[in-house]
């Protein structure tokens, strides 16, 4: 695709006001509290969007409308935990970690466990974020890339400067703002692309969801048969070994409670101006975030319905499944808007991956400072020192997040793949279990809990193995994160009892210890 001059316009508008913005606030940054916290004074419903911007990236941008447009609404079901998750933050987490001295996770995990534990997790988070930051980019690039006709690389290197440079200069206020301001334009970019296709199919709206209807494709208890094209129910009740409605939504259960013990959660949850606007902030989150991804999965739906009325080769491949259906919105994209509309929706798939960016680049220096750096610093050091190297580890983190990314541009596909399923699985399995040990029991320090570790290793190489057909499933791989976060928890609870911990003040280390005279 060749853009046309208006469509450039918008999009260098897009680039260069979030360059401005960045800079701007740059000039507040004086200390690392402000750079890290934003000084500690957002409204919740600032707090609340970023949250948001940060959960929708480039691949939710491109997989939901592809998944919906290939099959049906079943992958959706996931997603029906999260307000029982947001519920769980706003009235249980945040007055946990706002009522103590905690700023970091891993902070916490130093309190309750010892440094082992804390220098574990803070490594763990920072592979991963890497990791994932950099299949988002080259993810975003690819997608440029195809809807621009520059190359992948000059896509890598103008999209992970640009926000790299407004994140390293603007700090963490720069990334709520901006992560607001990239919502915003994501959520606008969707609806734009599901107003083109209504009117692009006869009878409208009506029409879409009349013809969806009839084929299942609205259906959350449906999903694609590989083998026969057609569309089937999938089981019901618990199982290990089939996909079940009860057992999709467990997986997003634990899923979303794991993504919320983390450095970038507790790092907004402490930026909050209080305690009641952080959880205020939860519950903005909870409102918007099912209408965003339900917007995404209706796009889906719009396209299907678009190309039953007008099939084109690619439409076509895709849905007998000779083409990746993540190639659809592109083509869409490429071949249906008009000038204008389509830099709008580009600058919504740059919003959706840049927001994703920021905010892991700056949780993750902020990870390497206050938990890694000043731990193994044995010279104490002024607060300018620290606000120097905050900088410094944004940059860092954002050329190993670019170069990363280029990696995964010269390996195949599917190399990409598996190195980032084989990152994500041996060393994100269990996390969750162990904040989630930390806060509800008073048993265990970090002994038990690196025997949990240990075992919850073993368990995900197992899961590697029998994915890759080495040695017969005994769950389905959907199911991975739930087994591993409960072994974890079981496994270290045992060990505790065979290794009582010694007995000290667990004052705000627990839930059942908070010191409910301290001010939020």
């Amino acid at each position: 695709m060749t853009l046309r001059v208006f469509d450039i316009v918008v999009i260098a508008l897009y680039f260069a006001g979030v360059l401005a913005l960045g800079l701007w606030f740059s000039k507040r940054n004086k200390n690392t509290e402000h750079y890290f916290l934003g000084g500690r004074d957002f409204p919740g419903w600032a707090i609340g969007i970023s949250f948001v911007g940060a959960m929708v990236s480039s691949v939710t941008f491109i997989a939901l409308p592809a998944d919906s447009f290939k099959t049906t609404w079943v992958r959706y079901l996931p997603h029906f935990a999260f307000p029982v998750v947001v519920l769980i933050c706003a009235y249980v987490f945040i007055p946990f970690f706002r009522r103590g001295t905690v700023t970091s996770a891993y902070q916490y995990l130093d309190l309750r466990f010892g440094p082992s534990v804390s220098v574990y997790g803070a490594f763990v988070f920072l592979g991963l974020q890497i990791v994932r930051t950099a299949s988002v980019l080259y993810l975003m690039a690819m997608l440029m890339a195809t809807l621009t006709g520059i190359s992948v690389e000059t896509a890598l290197l103008v999209a992970g400067g640009v926000t790299a440079l407004y994140t390293i200069k603007g700090g963490f206020e720069a990334v709520v703002w901006t992560d607001v301001i990239q919502t915003i334009v994501l959520v606008l970019g969707g609806l734009v692309v599901i107003v083109v296709a209504v009117n692009g199919v006869e009878g409208g709206l009506g029409a879409i969801f009349s013809q969806a209807l009839d084929a299942g494709k609205l259906s959350f208890v449906k999903d694609l048969n590989p083998k026969t094209g057609t569309l089937e129910p999938i089981a019901s009740g618990f199982s290990l070994t089939e996909k079940t409605a009860v057992m999709l939504m467990l997986v997003g259960f634990t899923q979303f409670i794991a993504g919320k013990l983390n450095q970038e959660s507790v790092q907004r949850w402490c930026s909050a101006k209080s305690a009641h606007e952080a959880r205020k902030s939860m519950l903005v989150l909870g409102v918007c975030s099912l209408p965003v991804w339900a917007i995404f999965m209706f796009i889906g739906t719009c396209l299907w319905a678009y190309y039953q009325k007008k099939p084109d080769a690619v439409s076509s491949a895709i849905l007998s499944g000779a083409e990746k259906a993540e190639g659809i919105l592109p083509h869409f994209i490429a071949t249906a808007l008009p000038a204008g509309v389509a830099g709008v929706v580009i600058a919504a798939a740059l919003a959706a991956a840049m927001s994703t960016l920021s905010s892991a680049i700056n949780s993750a220096s902020m990870v390497v400072v206050n938990d890694l750096y000043k731990r193994f610093s044995r010279v104490p050091r002024g607060d300018l020192h620290y606000l120097r190297a905050g900088r410094l580890s944004s940059l860092l983190v954002s050329a190993m997040m670019i170069a990363i990314a280029f990696v995964f541009l010269y390996s195949d596909s599917k190399t990409v793949t598996e190195f980032t399923i084989i990152i994500t699985a041996i060393f994100g399995g269990g996390i969750g279990g162990i904040f989630l040990m930390g806060m509800l029991s008073r048993k265990g320090d970090a002994r038990a809990v690196l025997v949990g570790i240990a075992v919850v290793l073993l368990f995900t190489a197992y899961a590697l193995l029998t994915q890759y057909k080495v040695i017969p499933p005994l769950f389905n791989p959907y199911y991975t994160s739930i087994i591993g976060n409960i072994l974890m928890i079981v496994v270290t609870y045992v060990a505790a009892l065979f290794m009582p911990a010694r007995k000290r003040d667990m004052t705000n280390l627990t839930v059942w210890d908070m010191d409910k005279n301290k001010n939020m």
